[in-house]
């Protein structure tokens, strides 16, 4: 249940332009690291769908096929964004959030 107080903190935010900010600065990046990790599996499978071979090529003559490091590049770079967002959002936005929150009290 929300409060009396925890409510008008809710509307002042709804107005300040240093959080509509930071909304609009989190939400870019979310949407850019979003943006490379669908290129990234729409490119995937293109490569499933339209060169099936190069997947199926071992690496120097072993036993491992191009398509398993592919694929677990995939992975990684999922995991490494998770972590690039994490770490700008513990450096930036955390803190400009921890001031806006401050300056209302909360």
């Amino acid at each position: 249940m929300i409060g009396v107080q925890e409510e008008a903190v809710i509307q002042a935010l709804g107005t300040d332009e240093r959080y509509l900010a930071l909304v609009a600065r989190r939400s870019r990046l979310a949407w850019l690291l979003s943006a490379i990790i669908f290129f990234a599996y729409v490119a995937y499978l293109l490569l499933i769908a339209f060169d099936k071979a190069l997947l199926g090529t071992p690496i120097a003559g072993g036993v491992t096929s191009w398509g398993i490091p592919i694929g677990l590049g995939l992975i990684l770079l999922a995991i490494a964004l998770t972590g690039v967002y994490v770490a700008h959002a513990n450096r930036h936005h955390d803190g400009l959030m921890t001031e806006i929150l401050k300056d209302y009290g909360a």
